[in-house]
């Protein structure tokens, strides 16, 4: 598999509190990674270290195949978009000026890409209204506008969603994955927006007190977030075989739990084990969001 972002061990220290700790990462090329971790679990210190604005402790990372340390490290980085914690608007601007001001920054000639990259985000429209005057929305947007300048092929946001309204939300949301599917960007996002990430992700890591603790795909989360029975027996085997004979999608778990995946008629199925002589000891129905399987894997609750 390609990667566009791999990190080894990485560390990061400030005199002696760790703020990472062996990050080992792993951003595939085309993906939508939602960085998921609780305020402090390190999210903004690693994006940070990717885009350079810090330097390593220990460990390294690679960035299109280049090392962090290496004399071509800035040139990967020209093909990076990024909006770490807000974005970097000219408010006395109107939208034209602050990516013509965008291009001046990192050294491209002014053409008419200025015109398509407001389109693309929907800003064409707004003239020399400033961003001053801009909704919250319409900066966020913005400030992916200036991302685009250079026309990147990895786009890192933090907290993109934060304080928007649920239109805003919604432009924001439709604008990656646009950006994604018809421009092959791919992103990096650091959200605290669960439900949200869960609607355009690809893949996660989850990262707790520095540490990526969990690297998992979208397909797999699905398949261990889905519907399911859980249920407890006194003989796996005879429920197996009745499960079989009825073609039920069932998973066996222990020598004495099964997960069952298709809906089922409880009072039927009791009585069928019965006469099995097959007694169910326990019997629970689940369904995990993204929040659910977030708060497990860091340990519960208390520790969000």
């Amino acid at each position: 598999m390609e990667y566009v972002l791999e990190t080894r061990n990485l560390e990061k220290k400030y005199k002696k509190f760790k703020a990472l700790k062996n990050v080992n990462m792993h951003l595939p090329k085309g993906a939508i990674y939602g960085l998921i971790g609780k305020n402090g679990a390190g999210k903004t210190t690693l994006i940070r270290l990717i885009c350079g604005l810090q330097k390593v402790t220990n460990g390294s990372y690679t960035i299109f195949g280049i090392l962090n340390n290496s004399k071509k490290i800035n040139m990967a980085r020209k093909r990076i978009g990024a909006i770490i914690e807000q974005p970097s608007i000219c408010l006395d601007m109107n939208a034209k000026d602050n990516l013509i001001e965008q291009c001046k920054i990192i050294g491209l000639p002014l053409n008419n890409d200025i015109k398509e990259i407001l389109k693309t985000v929907g800003l064409d429209d707004v003239g020399k209204k400033k961003a001053t005057n801009f909704s919250l929305g319409m900066k966020q947007r913005l400030g992916l506008a200036i991302a685009l300048v250079g026309h990147p092929d990895f786009i890192i946001l933090d907290e993109p969603i934060n304080g928007l309204d649920p239109e805003g939300i919604i432009e924001i949301r439709e604008l990656i994955i646009k950006l994604n599917q018809e421009k092959g960007i791919t992103f990096l996002i650091s959200s605290h927006y669960l439900d949200e990430l869960a609607k355009i992700a690809t893949h996660y890591g989850f990262i707790d007190n520095g540490e990526i603790i969990k690297e998992i795909s979208n397909e797999e989360l699905i398949k261990n977030c889905r519907k399911r029975t859980e249920i407890r027996v006194s003989d796996v085997k005879e429920c197996v075989k009745y499960l079989e004979q009825e073609k039920i999608s069932y998973e066996v778990i222990s020598e004495e739990q099964i997960n069952i995946y298709d809906d089922i008629n409880i009072s039927e199925f009791v009585v069928s084990l019965s006469n099995r002589n097959c007694t169910i000891i326990e019997f629970k129905e689940k369904e995990e969001t993204l929040e659910n399987y977030y708060i497990n894997l860091i340990g519960g609750e208390g520790n969000v």
